[in-house]
């Protein structure tokens, strides 16, 4: 148990970084399948999706795509390879993202899929 803790008091509540998970992935009934791991692991990609923006990583149609290995799932997640590759294919087979396979050992492209447009058409 941590011990010693101080409160937050004015601005020292802004001093982090946050991830950012869209409160429709908790709240849409389309999402109710995904378990929370899924949902915390499509935030991460999201967040990914800034600095591969930054990076100029844009395919020929002007699309974002991210790397993100399954390391770097097993890592941010605190995962076995196994949990990470299930997160991965829950995330695809709703399709909140697509994997583009490149082959010779090199990582998949991942396209975090954009919902938002989906969801006006419920």
């Amino acid at each position: 148990m941590l011990t010693n803790l101080d409160y937050y008091y004015q601005v020292e509540g802004e001093q982090f970084s946050f991830y950012r998970i869209p409160k429709v992935l908790l709240t849409d009934s389309l999402f109710a399948s995904l378990t929370f791991g899924a949902k915390m692991l499509y935030g991460l990609m999201l967040d990914r999706m800034s600095l591969s923006r930054q990076s100029g990583w844009l395919d020929s149609q002007g699309r974002i795509y991210i790397f993100f290995t399954l390391e770097n799932v097993q890592k941010l997640m605190g995962c076995g390879r196994t949990k990470a590759a299930k997160l991965l294919r829950e995330l695809d087979g709703i399709g909140l993202i697509r994997r583009v396979h490149q082959g010779q050992g090199r990582p998949d492209r991942i396209y975090v899929m954009n919902f938002t447009k989906a969801l006006q058409e419920v």
